[in-house]
């Protein structure tokens, strides 16, 4: 008995575009608002659109952004971005299983395009995906994002002055919108954010650490002592989540 899987070959792509298009929508104000905040810092529109191009991540890119306005080092920002994407291994290996057998470099290709976005779509899928369902969903919404990376740098551009430097401002409020939603579904989270805060405020206040190692180091440091915590308290009965 063959494994279904998820409609006709010949509408599979399409039907990938389809299940993306929510997805592209939703990235159109994100990635409009990158543009802006790329410009103020300072990049021009072939490094924003680079940046959409190669990174292809939201948080990472607001972040990179940040680092670089601050002139923190090339190595500091990519290591960081690594720490920042990881669960993308996590996600790739797990999707993986549900995806029909294909050549390695053609899954090398719409992996890259797995964001958190496209893995919920693929996820919730309960037939077995097809590469042709996968490349239209990862396609569309990649489109989006750096299409729309390159519209809102073009719009910041014709922005007076005064509205270009508030902007970096709007980053700072983009990290809060980004973590208070995370906040809200798990306490983990909070005092994952607490402590990570503490870290980093210890490191800068002290000069212990570069700006950037401070982030890279409060990431890891805190992240590993709450996963301790979280063992622990599962052998003894206790969960620090509220799921």
């Amino acid at each position: 008995m063959q494994t279904s899987v998820i409609g006709k070959p010949i509408s599979q792509f399409k039907q990938g575009l389809h299940g993306g298009l929510s997805i592209a929508i939703g990235y159109m104000p994100i990635a409009i608002t990158y543009g802006f905040l790329a410009k103020a810092t300072g990049l021009s529109l072939g490094e924003t659109l680079l940046m959409s191009m190669i990174v292809y991540a939201g948080a990472s890119q607001y972040m990179a952004l940040d680092m670089i306005a601050k002139q923190i080092s090339m190595f500091e920002i990519i290591f960081t971005t690594f720490i920042v994407n990881i669960r993308h291994m996590l996600m790739t290996a797990s999707l993986n299983e549900k995806v029909v057998k294909e050549r390695s470099w053609k899954k090398a290709l719409y992996a890259f395009g797995i964001t958190d976005e496209t893995f919920s779509v693929a996820a919730v899928q309960k037939e077995k995906l097809t590469t042709g369902y996968i490349f239209g969903l990862v396609l569309i919404a990649y489109s989006s994002w750096v299409c729309f990376s390159g519209v809102g740098h073009i719009i910041g551009a014709g922005l007076p002055d005064v509205f270009q430097e508030g902007m970096s401002i709007a980053l700072y409020a983009m990290f809060i919108g980004l973590l208070v939603p995370s906040m809200k579904g798990s306490w983990k989270v909070v005092f994952l954010a607490l402590l990570a805060a503490v870290f980093n405020s210890f490191f800068v206040l002290f000069q212990l650490l570069s700006s950037g190692w401070a982030i890279v180091c409060s990431t890891l440091i805190s992240a590993t002592l709450m996963e301790c915590v979280e063992v622990i308290r599962k052998k003894t009965g206790g969960n620090l989540t509220n799921e």
